[in-house]
C-alpha cells in the first residue's frame, strides 16, 4: 500500500521527468547523441534520490553516510566549478551546450567531462546514503549511461574541435583525474 509520502515522490519524479523529457525530446531517438544517454542519466539519478529519500538525514555521521556527503560535495563544487569555467570561457551562443571554444584550464587540465563527473560522484553519493543491491543496480546503470553520454559528446568535440580535443583526450581522463 502506497502512504501519503510515496505519492508525494511519485509525483515529484513525474513532474521533474517531464521537465528532463521536454529538455532532451528531440535526442530521445538518437542513440548516438550524447543527450539521449544523459537524459537516461538524469532519469536514474532522480529516482535514486526519491527512493533514498527517507533515510538521506539518518544517521549522518555513521561511515557509509560520510562517504556519501564527500561524494556529494565533491559533485556539488565540481558541478559548480564546471558550468563557470563554460560560461567564462567556452564562448556559449545560448546555452552551456553550444561553446565555441575548447576550455582546457581549471578542472578541465585533468579531465574532460567536470559535468559528467560531478553526476557520477553524485550517483555515488545517494549509493551510499543507502546501499542495497536496488542502488547498485541503479547506480551501474547510471554509471554506464554516463560513461556512453561521453564517449558520444567525445565523437561530436573531435568533429567540432579537431585535433585540439584530440590532443586534449591523449593528455586527460573522462572522470577521476589520472585514474579514469
Amino acid at each position: 500500500m502506497m502512504t501519503a509520502f510515496d505519492w508525494i515522490r511519485m509525483g515529484i519524479f513525474t513532474t521533474i521527468s517531464v521537465g528532463i523529457l521536454r529538455f532532451s525530446w528531440d535526442a530521445l531517438l538518437d542513440l548516438r547523441s550524447y543527450r539521449f544517454y544523459r537524459c537516461l542519466a538524469f532519469e536514474i539519478i532522480l529516482a535514486m534520490v526519491l527512493i533514498n529519500l527517507p533515510i538521506w538525514f539518518r544517521m549522518p555521521f555513521a561511515a557509509m553516510q560520510l562517504v556519501s556527503w564527500v561524494l556529494l560535495a565533491a559533485s556539488a563544487g565540481l558541478a559548480l566549478h564546471g558550468f563557470s569555467l563554460l560560461r567564462a570561457m567556452g564562448k556559449p551562443v545560448d546555452s552551456i551546450e553550444g561553446t565555441t571554444r575548447l576550455v582546457e584550464s581549471g578542472a578541465y587540465r585533468y579531465i574532460r567531462h567536470p559535468l559528467y563527473a560531478s553526476l557520477l560522484y553524485f550517483a555515488w553519493g545517494v549509493f551510499f546514503k543507502a546501499p542495497s543491491l536496488l542502488n547498485a543496480g541503479l547506480t551501474i546503470a547510471a554509471s554506464l549511461a554516463l560513461y556512453l553520454t561521453a564517449v558520444n559528446e567525445e565523437g561530436e568535440n573531435l568533429e567540432r574541435f579537431g585535433e585540439s580535443y584530440r590532443a586534449m583526450m591523449s593528455r586527460t581522463k573522462r572522470f577521476i583525474p589520472f585514474i579514469f
